[in-house]
Protein backbone atom coordinates (compact mmCIF):
# COMPACT_ATOMS: atom_id res chain seq x y z
CA UNK A 1 0.00 0.00 0.00
CA UNK A 2 1.49 3.72 -0.85
CA UNK A 3 2.44 5.68 1.85
CA UNK A 4 0.70 8.73 0.43
CA UNK A 5 -3.00 8.94 -0.91
CA UNK A 6 -2.38 10.44 -3.83
CA UNK A 7 0.69 7.63 -4.68
CA UNK A 8 -0.49 4.19 -6.64
CA UNK A 9 -2.01 3.10 -9.93
CA UNK A 10 -5.42 4.56 -10.62
CA UNK A 11 -8.22 2.40 -12.89
CA UNK A 12 -9.95 4.43 -15.58
CA UNK A 13 -13.18 3.13 -16.60
CA UNK A 14 -15.51 4.42 -19.43
CA UNK A 15 -18.60 2.66 -18.82
CA UNK A 16 -20.93 1.88 -21.67
CA UNK A 17 -23.85 -0.53 -22.28
CA UNK A 18 -21.94 -3.67 -23.64
CA UNK A 19 -18.44 -2.84 -22.44
CA UNK A 20 -16.55 -1.11 -19.68
CA UNK A 21 -13.31 0.59 -21.55
CA UNK A 22 -10.57 0.10 -18.77
CA UNK A 23 -7.19 1.36 -18.50
CA UNK A 24 -4.45 1.78 -15.60
CA UNK A 25 -2.24 4.27 -14.73
CA UNK A 26 1.56 3.93 -13.61
CA UNK A 27 2.11 4.05 -10.05
CA UNK A 28 3.84 7.63 -10.44
CA UNK A 29 0.59 8.32 -11.64
CA UNK A 30 2.25 10.11 -14.97
CA UNK A 31 1.07 7.83 -17.34
CA UNK A 32 -2.12 6.16 -18.67
CA UNK A 33 -2.33 3.13 -20.85
CA UNK A 34 -5.57 1.11 -22.38
CA UNK A 35 -5.96 -2.51 -20.48
CA UNK A 36 -8.81 -3.91 -21.86
CA UNK A 37 -12.79 -4.35 -21.24
CA UNK A 38 -14.91 -5.78 -19.33
CA UNK A 39 -18.27 -7.03 -20.78
CA UNK A 40 -21.23 -5.92 -18.92
CA UNK A 41 -23.44 -8.81 -17.68
CA UNK A 42 -20.78 -11.76 -18.05
CA UNK A 43 -20.20 -13.90 -14.93
CA UNK A 44 -18.65 -13.02 -12.62
CA UNK A 45 -20.83 -9.94 -12.97
CA UNK A 46 -18.91 -6.46 -13.93
CA UNK A 47 -18.48 -5.45 -10.78
CA UNK A 48 -16.87 -8.29 -9.26
CA UNK A 49 -14.18 -7.77 -12.74
CA UNK A 50 -13.74 -4.31 -11.56
CA UNK A 51 -12.77 -5.43 -8.50
CA UNK A 52 -10.32 -8.17 -9.37
CA UNK A 53 -8.76 -5.71 -11.96
CA UNK A 54 -8.09 -3.08 -8.72
CA UNK A 55 -6.78 -6.19 -6.28
CA UNK A 56 -4.49 -7.69 -9.13
CA UNK A 57 -2.88 -4.69 -10.43
CA UNK A 58 -2.35 -2.67 -6.99
CA UNK A 59 -5.02 -0.09 -7.94
CA UNK A 60 -5.47 2.86 -4.89
CA UNK A 61 -7.99 4.72 -6.56
CA UNK A 62 -10.94 4.45 -9.44
CA UNK A 63 -11.44 6.94 -11.94
CA UNK A 64 -14.88 6.79 -13.64
CA UNK A 65 -15.79 8.75 -16.79
CA UNK A 66 -18.92 10.96 -15.98
CA UNK A 67 -20.56 11.63 -19.57
CA UNK A 68 -21.69 15.32 -18.54
CA UNK A 69 -23.91 16.52 -21.45
CA UNK A 70 -21.95 20.04 -23.48
CA UNK A 71 -24.71 22.10 -21.62
CA UNK A 72 -23.31 21.07 -17.90
CA UNK A 73 -26.25 18.67 -17.01
CA UNK A 74 -26.57 15.84 -16.14
CA UNK A 75 -28.12 13.56 -17.95
CA UNK A 76 -29.33 9.77 -17.34
CA UNK A 77 -25.95 8.50 -18.44
CA UNK A 78 -24.23 11.05 -15.89
CA UNK A 79 -27.02 8.95 -13.01
CA UNK A 80 -25.90 5.97 -14.35
CA UNK A 81 -22.44 6.74 -13.88
CA UNK A 82 -22.77 7.68 -10.20
CA UNK A 83 -25.04 4.86 -9.27
CA UNK A 84 -22.21 2.51 -10.33
CA UNK A 85 -19.44 4.63 -8.68
CA UNK A 86 -21.70 4.57 -5.46
CA UNK A 87 -22.01 0.90 -6.32
CA UNK A 88 -18.31 0.36 -6.79
CA UNK A 89 -17.51 2.41 -3.61
CA UNK A 90 -19.58 -0.37 -1.64
CA UNK A 91 -17.46 -3.31 -2.71
CA UNK A 92 -13.93 -1.76 -2.73
CA UNK A 93 -11.51 -0.24 -0.29
CA UNK A 94 -10.61 2.45 -2.50
CA UNK A 95 -11.72 5.66 -3.25
CA UNK A 96 -13.77 5.89 -6.31
CA UNK A 97 -14.23 9.40 -8.20
CA UNK A 98 -16.21 10.42 -11.20
CA UNK A 99 -14.43 12.42 -13.94
CA UNK A 100 -16.14 14.29 -16.41
CA UNK A 101 -15.73 12.72 -19.70
CA UNK A 102 -17.16 14.87 -22.29
CA UNK A 103 -15.60 13.91 -25.87
CA UNK A 104 -13.53 11.04 -24.77
CA UNK A 105 -14.76 8.19 -27.20
CA UNK A 106 -14.58 11.18 -29.96
CA UNK A 107 -11.40 11.75 -28.83
CA UNK A 108 -10.34 8.19 -28.78
CA UNK A 109 -12.20 7.49 -32.11
CA UNK A 110 -9.65 10.04 -33.59
CA UNK A 111 -6.48 8.94 -32.09
CA UNK A 112 -7.04 5.55 -33.42
CA UNK A 113 -7.85 6.61 -36.89
CA UNK A 114 -4.98 8.78 -37.01
CA UNK A 115 -2.46 5.87 -35.97
CA UNK A 116 -4.11 3.98 -39.01
CA UNK A 117 -6.24 1.49 -36.54
CA UNK A 118 -8.97 0.06 -39.25
CA UNK A 119 -12.12 0.11 -38.63
CA UNK A 120 -12.53 -2.95 -37.20
CA UNK A 121 -9.90 -3.04 -34.95
CA UNK A 122 -10.88 0.41 -33.85
CA UNK A 123 -14.34 -1.00 -32.57
CA UNK A 124 -12.39 -3.41 -30.62
CA UNK A 125 -10.51 -1.27 -29.24
CA UNK A 126 -12.07 2.11 -28.77
CA UNK A 127 -13.49 1.85 -25.37
CA UNK A 128 -10.49 0.98 -23.59
CA UNK A 129 -9.01 3.83 -25.14
CA UNK A 130 -11.62 5.82 -24.36
CA UNK A 131 -11.03 5.05 -20.67
CA UNK A 132 -7.28 5.88 -21.29
CA UNK A 133 -8.00 9.55 -22.74
CA UNK A 134 -10.66 9.63 -19.78
CA UNK A 135 -7.51 8.64 -17.18
CA UNK A 136 -5.37 10.84 -19.22
CA UNK A 137 -7.28 13.99 -18.37
CA UNK A 138 -8.24 12.79 -14.44
CA UNK A 139 -3.95 12.53 -14.29
CA UNK A 140 -2.86 15.64 -15.94
CA UNK A 141 -5.44 17.82 -14.31
CA UNK A 142 -3.90 16.23 -10.70
CA UNK A 143 -0.95 17.28 -11.92
CA UNK A 144 -2.12 20.73 -12.81
CA UNK A 145 -3.63 21.34 -9.52
CA UNK A 146 -0.66 20.17 -7.21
Amino acid sequence: MPERADAGRVLGLDLGDVRIGVAISDPERRLAVPLGTVHVGRPPGEMRAIADLVNGNDVTLVVIGEPISLDGVRRERATHAASFADALRGMLTVPVTLHDERFSTTEAERSLRDAGVSGKRRRSVVDAAAAQVILQSWLDGQRSEG
